[in-house]
């Protein structure tokens, strides 16, 4: 299991654990909100078992719920070349309308290489790979815009883990996603329901969004041992004015910010940085405080990685899914609950059977 090396010492080895495959979730459970919750008290150490549906009694009037409403697209394009091999396209980053950053599979996809990917109203839509970017990655320019076509070649693609089909597209969506533009789900957005929506309405806990682009590095784990010498995938964030007045008006009040993902937590850690007049990667010394304004509004990439020995200003309680060894995501949640609380909940985790990973149950840390 995971150690319990000092924050100063942590290597990426010490966010390694075994899990069972039978673990994994292959399939959503059915409703959303029926998923097992984790209850971490940072404050007591102390673990407890619940479920989503249990939301609504411990969250409290006057919390403030941040959503990331970004939308997945349908990333993933089967093609062929002209010589007749199969292709399957991962698109990752729009450069342009035309252009993009992919992963491919594939023999001999060398620039120059024409990929045929059907047709849309009659027109046939090729794809041209303009370089080599290293590994898998390459630039692909497409022969029309890509918004145009991509909801009727494109599929909606599932993380490497899953293996099993998924009828329904849009279980892979969050209720409340608006803004295309993912490569993956955020996926502790995927528990809630409109219901358990309107329930938590009710009980006064109030909303915000966010929107932060989910990439494909999400899943990448760290190979440097150092994790500090990982370089970080950057992420496209929008954070509004009207979120960054919620986020203000909640800590004047006393109330919590309760993120939901950890793409919420780097959206709201990002936009206190700037309200800081900070980068998003830069270092903060813990004294250096926001006072009345905890984030300002931002939009861009952020860079902000989040390792053990982060000063939190944005974030009071975290909602989020049991994450992959080795991950960027694990360090995130081990900085916040505190390696140790964060090894301890694992290891019940497995003992008690919870469903890992991006259709698995979730872990609200308070």
């Amino acid at each position: 299991m995971l150690s319990t090396s000092t924050p100063t010492a942590l290597q990426t080895s010490d966010f390694d654990y075994d899990l069972p495959s039978e673990l994994i979730a292959q399939i959503p459970i059915e409703p959303r909100d029926r998923a097992r919750m984790m209850i971490v008290d940072r404050a007591q150490a102390q673990i407890d078992h619940r479920h989503v549906t249990d939301l609504p009694d411990i969250l409290q009037a006057g919390d403030l719920l941040v959503l990331n409403d970004t939308r997945v697209i349908p990333a993933r394009l089967l093609g062929h070349k002209e010589t007749g091999g199969r292709v399957e396209i991962f698109l990752l980053k729009a450069l342009n309308e035309h252009a993009w950053q992919a992963m491919v599979r594939g023999k001999n996809l060398h620039p120059g290489k024409r990929i045929r990917l059907g047709s849309v109203e009659g027109r046939g839509i090729e794809a041209t790979i303009t370089a080599d970017l290293g590994g898998s990655l390459r630039q692909i320019s497409f022969s029309a815009p890509v918004a145009d076509w991509l909801d009727t070649l494109g599929q909606v693609p599932l993380p490497p883990y899953i293996h099993e089909h998924l009828a329904d597209p849009e279980r892979y969506q969050t209720v409340f996603s608006r803004y295309e533009g993912s490569v993956a789900a955020p996926t502790a957005g995927l528990h809630f329901t409109p219901e358990l929506l309107l329930q938590l309405r009710q009980r006064h806990v109030q909303f915000a969004y966010v929107t932060l682009h989910v990439s494909l590095d999400t899943f990448r784990p760290v190979k440097v041992e150092d994790p500090r010498r990982h370089d970080i995938h950057r992420e496209w964030l929008s954070f509004s004015a009207d979120t960054a007045r919620q986020v203000n008006d909640t800590r004047l009040r006393g109330n919590r910010i309760v993120a939901v993902g950890t793409t919420s937590v780097r959206a709201l850690e990002t936009a206190a940085k700037i309200a800081l007049g900070l980068a998003p990667c830069d270092p903060a010394p813990e004294h250096l405080m926001c006072g009345w304004q905890t984030t300002a509004a931002w939009s861009g990439e952020t860079d902000l990685f989040i390792l053990p020995g982060h000063h939190f200003r944005a974030v009071d309680a975290m909602l989020t899914n049991f994450h992959l060894p080795r991950s960027t995501l694990l360090m995130l949640v081990s900085a916040f609950a505190g390696k140790g609380l964060i090894d301890r909940a694992y290891a019940q985790a497995i003992a008690e059977k919870y469903r890992f990973f991006s259709f698995g149950d979730a872990m609200l840390i308070l």
